[in-house]
């Protein structure tokens, strides 16, 4: 079980037990027992109750494995939540794997979490996916919503010439080094001005994004770099790809949600028992003192974008 989560191929381990001198190798009803052991515990991992403490911070990211449905290689979305408890820590929520990352999808995957007892998310992270967007509109009404800066970032510089890229980057990132919300969200409108003439959709863009972008800013200045973007996933998410490189191509997706589900317990299971917060206890207990935060409350318009 350890050499499969770890990442090493079935064909591996059995060529090393057979230089341990077991000459039949590892039998088919060995693997299966392995199977059924790994599917056991990550159901239990994903069915486990969440109404524990309180999250007021959650992730949500995707990426692209490579599985067969109908016989065919198709392209599998696994999707993953995070989240930091009121103490500091964090958790891995979920994961589930689907055929495309649409707004029924998410949907689902979001309100099987309040099903489970989450409560107190008074902000999500995440990119800007149609799907998502819509379906944290449904399912978190009246908790603010992070865009990721990054895939900002990219999405931005994607409407600039490349020999200007290297400007305009630096001049952008100059709303994320004020010291405070009033500062940002100036210097955002500021940037947008300046930006106006030469590059016009980009100055649209940021004055369009201008409440998605800056959430962040609502919130303890303590946490800002680790809450305006999914950055925090990226290792994880990483980590997840390194693992199924061994495989290659899942034969369905119970194989996917085995490993990919084994790796996130185990990452889990590796941050209840670290020394160290994510984030300070005394500064979470602050995003309740926030006037803006209305956790489970009708969302604001200018929290989310408009469903559709």
């Amino acid at each position: 079980m350890t050499a499969y989560v770890t990442g090493t191929s079935t064909r591996k381990v059995d060529d090393l037990v057979r230089a341990l001198g077991v000459s039949s190798g590892i039998s088919k009803s060995t693997v299966s027992r392995i199977r059924e052991q790994l599917d056991t515990e990550v159901t239990a991992f994903r069915d486990r109750t969440l109404d524990h403490i309180e999250f007021p911070y959650i992730f949500v990211d995707a990426t692209y494995l490579h599985g067969r449905k109908d016989h065919r290689v198709v392209s599998r979305a696994v999707v993953v939540a995070t989240g930091v408890a009121a103490d500091g820590n964090r958790e891995v929520l979920d994961l589930d794997v689907g055929d495309t990352e649409d707004e029924v999808f998410w949907t689902q995957f979001l309100r099987r979490l309040r099903k489970r007892g989450l409560t107190g998310v008074v902000l999500v992270i995440s990119d800007a996916h149609t799907g998502l967007t819509n379906a944290i509109r449904k399912t978190f009404s009246g908790a603010a919503w992070q865009r990721c800066r990054v895939h900002f970032m990219r999405n931005l510089l994607a409407r600039v010439p490349k020999g200007h890229a290297e400007m305009v980057a630096a001049t952008v990132r100059t709303i994320f080094a004020q010291p405070d919300p009033t500062s940002t969200r100036d210097q955002l409108r500021l940037v947008a001005d300046m930006l106006r003439e030469r590059h016009p959709a980009v100055s649209d863009l940021l004055l369009e994004a201008e409440a998605d972008v800056t959430a962040y800013a609502g919130f303890p200045h303590a946490h800002w770099k680790k809450i305006w973007s999914t950055n925090p996933l990226e290792r994880l998410m990483r980590e997840i790809k390194r693992r199924a490189d061994v495989v290659g191509i899942f034969p369905d997706d119970n194989s996917i949600l085995r490993l990919v589900g084994s790796v996130l317990s185990e990452q889990h299971d590796e941050w209840q028992v670290t020394d160290r917060r994510y984030l300070g206890e005394e500064s979470m207990a602050l995003i309740h003192t926030m006037s803006h935060t209305q956790p489970d409350k009708e969302v604001n318009q200018h929290q989310l974008p408009a469903a559709g």
